[in-house]
Parts: structure tokens; C-alpha cells; sequence
């Protein structure tokens, strides 16, 4: 049983290796061109766009849960439960929002550091705060 299994792997590997070298060494330089269909090229706008997208979802949620909490808020009547929930609802959505910004931060610092393109499309320079 050992032996079947040793002649039918070595007839295998002697197949293709006899098969596949011809055809390998016969191509010296294989080259895809690019498709008709194909608009994009660089994926490096296509990146930076959806970067700007979540960033601006990001805020606009936040100005969204933050009036939500605030009438909320407004509308509870003293009910202990529905300020609770909309104190909350406020807090998370502050909280959503200083998460937006040192996510924007840490982009601006990494770009900065590493000379990358400004991902936010700003001309001016960042600089970093310098303390006396």
C-alpha cells in the first residue's frame, strides 16, 4: 500500500515537472495590460476620499445625536428616566466627536511625520505647537 502511494505521488511530480517546465521557459517576459473598463488607477484620491466621507458622516452624526439629546432633554418634563437618557445620549455623542478629532489628529501628526500628502487637502503646512 506504501509503495502504490510513493509511485503515484513520483509520477505526479515527474508530470509536472516534465509539463510545466516547457511552458514556464517558454514566456520570457509576461506582461497584463490594463483594461478598457478600468477608471481607476491610483488608489491613493480614491483613499483619501473615503476618508473625508467617514470624517464628514462622523460630524454630521454627531451635530444629529447632540440635537437629539438636546430636545430630548428639553422634552423630558422632569421625568428622572428620559433626562438620564438624554444626558447620555448627549455624552456619547461628545464623546464621538473627541474621538473624530484626535482621529484627525493622529492622521495629521502620522502624514506629517512620515512626509505624506495631507490627506484632508489643506495647503497650509501643519505645524506643531511649540511650548516657551
Amino acid at each position: 500500500m506504501k509503495l502504490k502511494k510513493i509511485i503515484s505521488f513520483g509520477s505526479a511530480l515527474a508530470g509536472y515537472l516534465i509539463l510545466t517546465n516547457p511552458v514556464l521557459a517558454a514566456f520570457d517576459d509576461i506582461s497584463v495590460g490594463k483594461p478598457d473598463e478600468v477608471k481607476v488607477t491610483e488608489f491613493s484620491p480614491l483613499i483619501q476620499g473615503i476618508i473625508r466621507i467617514i470624517f464628514i458622516v462622523a460630524v454630521v452624526l454627531t451635530f444629529v445625536f447632540l440635537l437629539w439629546g438636546g430636545i430630548q432633554w428639553i422634552l423630558s418634563g422632569g421625568d428622572k428616566a428620559k433626562y438620564e437618557e438624554a444626558r447620555n445620549r448627549i455624552t456619547a455623542a461628545l464623546i464621538g466627536l473627541a474621538i473624530v478629532a484626535l482621529a484627525w489628529l493622529i492622521i495629521k501628526l502620522v502624514t506629517h511625520f512620515f512626509g505624506l500628502p495631507d490627506i484632508f487637502g489643506s495647503n497650509e503646512p501643519f505645524t506643531l505647537p511649540i511650548g516657551y
